[in-house]
């Protein structure tokens, strides 16, 4: 027969009822599933500045090698795919404007897919579209100048702003008959300034011609007591398709050897230099490193690093 001291016992008695009651006892949370997500808004210092990326859209899409490595073969594109853990048949694109503060001047580059997701990016970051005072513009794609108008179409979206893009791509486009171009960038020809080269749209900011993507695609260099930010818009679209295989074409890329050729300078310089950099098609928040890696680069993603910085 088993016995039990005096301690086992009450040890027992305890126990049971708990036991009993962790089995019985009805759950009393009904909290629904709500997918997966982040806050839309990530920030750092840079020197003396405070550098703010936006999340103004994300969206899934199947078949990505009809945009990305499109002369690549398919057991290549699969078998880069798989050595990065990402699938090869559907891929997730991001949108990210970047909001510098210089202390001076509130700089926004780009402006997303429309007005509504960038602003509603910029709400959770604690901005208002009236406190912008320059829109720098790296290119004309629709996903870079759709925010510029409201949702009436002829309301700017940053009234008290002033802009800023590349003389070589506003003539390129002005030349295009381009929808979009037209409607969201033509009615503020009066309150655009055009740059070229090494020109700087803001103290302590500087364009570089990155010229692939489209014939006058900028990049720009952010610099404040010492530390540098190259902020690179379009000219590596995926973390990896784009950055371990710069060879590999973009659908979008306009001219695909000159693109490539941007990539290897740009990329090269950045991973010589240890210099973070925020691409607007990275994974969000976009802010990374970057090192050489045989033809190509490894994106490597900003942890706490920055973090630091403040």
């Amino acid at each position: 027969m088993t016995t039990f001291s005096r301690r086992q016992a009450l040890a027992a008695g305890v126990a049971m009822p708990l036991a009993a009651a962790f089995v019985s006892r009805p759950a009393l949370a009904n909290a629904p599933l709500q997918g997966s997500g982040f806050a839309p808004w990530n920030r750092f210092k840079l020197g003396s500045f405070e550098v703010t990326t936006l999340l103004a859209g994300t969206r899934a899409g199947d078949k990505p090698q009809e945009t990305f490595g499109t002369n690549a073969t398919p057991e290549d594109f699969a078998a880069l795919s798989a050595a990065n853990f990402i699938p090869a048949d559907m891929t997730q694109n991001f949108f990210t404007p970047t909001v510098v503060n210089t202390g001076a001047e509130l700089v926004l580059f780009d402006t997303g897919l429309s007005a509504e997701g960038t602003l509603a990016a910029m709400t959770a970051a604690g901005f208002t579209p009236d406190q912008v005072d320059v829109v720098v513009l790296t290119h004309m794609h629709g996903d870079h100048i759709g925010g510029l108008m409201g949702a009436d179409g002829t309301t700017p979206t940053f009234a008290n702003a002033r802009y800023v893009t590349g003389s070589v791509e506003h003539n390129n486009w002005s030349a295009a008959g381009n929808e979009g171009f037209d409607k969201n960038v033509k009615p503020l020809n009066d309150k655009i300034t055009f740059l070229d080269d090494g020109g700087s749209p803001v103290s302590g900011v500087t364009a570089m011609l990155a010229a692939g993507h489209t014939p006058g695609h900028m990049i720009y260099m952010v610099e404040s007591d010492g530390q540098r930010l190259a902020i690179t818009a379009d000219t590596a679209n995926h973390y990896v398709w784009s950055l371990q295989r710069p060879d590999w074409e973009v659908r979008f890329d306009a001219d695909k050897a000159a693109a490539a050729a941007t990539r290897k300078q740009v990329f090269g310089m950045i991973a010589a230099d240890r210099i973070p950099f925020i691409g607007y098609h990275m994974p969000f928040p976009g802010v990374g490193f970057i090192e050489a890696q045989g033809e190509g680069f490894r994106y490597v993603p900003a942890s706490y690093q920055l973090l630091l910085n403040g």
